[in-house]
C-alpha cells in the first residue's frame, strides 16, 4: 500500500478529462499499473539522472532500473544531491538506488554499475520506457540505435507495436537544456537530428575527474586537477598564451590519455590551447526543470492521461526564461530509422581512406569499420585491428569494385551495423 503519498495521484487517474488521450480510461488501477507493471530504465546517474530518479519515484513509478559506469567524485556533491561525502568512490547507480529506496519505499530501484554496451538485447527488452540523462552524444546514439534494433516485424513487414520502446532524452549544459520524445517509427530519431548536438567543447567535471573518454577530457583534467595538485609554476594561474604552461598541460594530458587507453596522437600544443578554457558548470536548477519534464512525458506515455508533446522541447535561461516546443523533422534516409537507403556520392577516383574521412565528418563517427558483399563474398574493406586491411586505405574505390555497392558500417556510435549505398559521382 502506498499510504497517503499517492492518494492525490490515484484520484487524478480515476477521473476523466477532455485533455486526455482518446484511449485514456480513467481508473484507480492505473496507479497499480505504474507501480507494478511498467518497468523503466534510466540511463545516467549524474546531476540530471539523480533528478530524474527522484521524480520517477515520487510520480508513482515502482519498478525502476538505473545504469551508470561512473563512480562518485567529491566534485559531484554540490549538485548530485543523492550522494554524500561518505559515498565518494562508490558507484553512482548503487548509491542512488539505495538513497531513493530509503526515502520512497514504494519504489524498487535496481542499479547497474557498468557500461551500457555491456548489457545485451534481452536486458533492454525488459523495459517499456527508456529515459536518458546523459552527458555524452556517443552514448545517446548507441542507445538510440539499440532501441531501433529491438523492433520486431510480422510476416507482412509491419512493426509489432509491443516491440516499440519510447526514448525520452534529456540533456543540460549550463542554463540551457532540452527534452525530446523519440518513438520508433512515429517520430524523428536522435540520428535524424544529430546536427542539434554541436561538437562538444564543454565537459562535465565529473566525467573529467572519473572516467575520461575523449582527448579533451584529458586536457581539461590536466588544467583543473593536475595543475592544482602539482603546482608546476609556483602558484601561477594557467595562462592559455604561455608556451611553457600549455606544453606542460599537453604532456600531462597525454599521460592521462595513455592511462585510460585513449588515443593520445591528437593531443598536441594546438589542441590543448584550443580547449583549455571551455567548461560550462552544471546548473542544478536546469537539471531540475529538464528532469521534471522528462518524467512528465514518461507519466503521460504510461497512463495516456494527457497528450505527449510534439516532440522536442528547448529551454534557455541565459536571458530570462525561454522555452519552445516543435516537431523534430524525420529524415527519410536516416541510417538508423529511415525508409530509404542513405546514398553517399563520391568520385570513383577517391580512395577508401577518403571515403572513411567523409563518413567520419558527415556522421560524427570515431573509428568506422567497413565491410561489403562483393561478388557474393563478404569482404572486410577496413578494420583498424586487422592490419591486412590497412593497404585498402590507399586504393581507389573503383579498384575495390565499390560502384553502386551497399556497404555495412560499424562504429562505437551504433549498437548495430548500418548500411549505406555508395554511388560514383555522375552515375545513375
Amino acid at each position: 500500500m502506498e499510504g497517503h503519498r499517492f492518494q492525490a495521484l490515484r484520484a487524478y487517474l480515476s477521473k476523466t478529462s477532455k485533455l486526455a488521450k482518446e484511449d485514456f480510461e480513467a481508473s484507480e488501477e492505473l496507479l497499480d499499473l505504474l507501480q507494478n507493471e511498467i518497468r523503466v530504465l534510466i540511463v545516467g546517474a549524474g546531476g540530471l539522472g539523480c533528478e530524474i530518479l527522484k521524480c520517477m519515484a515520487l510520480s508513482g513509478f515502482g519498478k525502476i532500473d538505473i545504469i551508470d559506469m561512473d563512480t562518485i567524485d567529491l566534485s559531484n556533491l554540490n549538485r548530485q544531491f543523492l550522494f554524500r561525502q561518505k559515498d565518494v568512490g562508490r558507484g553512482k547507480a548503487d548509491v542512488a538506488a539505495e538513497f531513493i529506496m530509503g526515502r520512497v519505499p514504494e519504489a524498487s530501484v535496481t542499479p547497474h554499475f557498468c557500461r551500457i554496451e555491456e548489457k545485451d538485447s534481452d536486458f533492454y527488452r525488459q523495459f517499456q520506457i527508456v529515459i536518458l540523462g546523459l552527458d555524452s552524444v556517443q552514448a545517446r546514439r548507441w542507445i538510440n540505435a539499440k532501441m531501433f534494433s529491438l523492433l520486431i516485424h510480422d510476416d507482412d513487414g509491419n512493426i509489432l507495436p509491443q516491440s516499440i520502446r519510447p526514448i525520452i532524452d534529456g540533456g543540460t549544459e549550463g542554463f540551457r537544456g532540452h527534452c525530446r520524445l523519440i518513438c520508433p517509427t512515429m517520430t524523428a530519431c536522435l540520428e535524424c537530428n544529430l546536427d542539434l548536438f554541436p561538437p562538444q567543447v564543454n565537459f562535465p567535471l565529473c566525467t573529467i575527474a572519473s572516467v575520461p573518454r575523449l582527448p579533451e577530457h584529458c586536457i581539461e583534467w590536466s588544467r583543473i586537477i593536475a595543475w592544482e595538485e602539482e603546482d608546476p609554476f609556483q602558484g601561477e594561474p594557467v595562462d592559455g598564451d604561455n608556451f611553457s604552461h600549455i606544453t606542460w598541460l599537453t604532456e600531462k594530458a597525454r599521460e592521462r590519455a595513455e592511462e585510460f587507453n585513449i588515443d593520445a596522437s591528437g593531443i598536441d600544443f594546438r589542441k590543448t590551447q584550443g580547449v583549455i578554457k571551455r567548461i560550462i558548470p552544471a546548473v542544478a536548477s536546469t537539471n531540475s526543470v529538464i528532469a521534471s519534464q522528462c518524467v512528465t512525458e514518461a507519466f503521460k506515455l504510461a497512463t495516456y492521461s494527457f497528450d505527449n508533446m510534439d516532440n522536442y522541447s528547448m529551454l534557455n535561461q541565459n536571458a530570462g526564461i525561454y522555452q519552445f516546443v516543435y516537431p523534430a523533422e524525420r529524415k527519410e534516409d536516416c541510417v538508423v530509422c529511415g525508409k530509404k537507403r542513405r546514398v553517399i556520392e563520391v568520385g570513383k577516383e577517391k580512395t577508401l581512406g577518403d571515403l572513411i574521412a567523409k563518413l567520419k565528418d558527415e556522421n560524427e563517427l570515431s573509428g568506422p569499420a567497413l565491410t561489403a558483399n562483393i561478388e557474393n563474398s563478404e569482404k572486410v574493406l577496413f578494420m583498424d585491428n586487422i592490419q591486412g586491411t590497412h593497404e585498402n586505405l590507399s586504393r581507389t574505390l573503383e579498384e575495390l569494385s565499390l560502384g553502386n555497392q551497399e556497404i555495412q558500417v560499424t562504429d562505437k556510435a551504433y549498437a548495430a551495423p548500418v548500411t549505406i549505398q555508395l554511388r560514383f559521382t555522375g552515375e545513375s
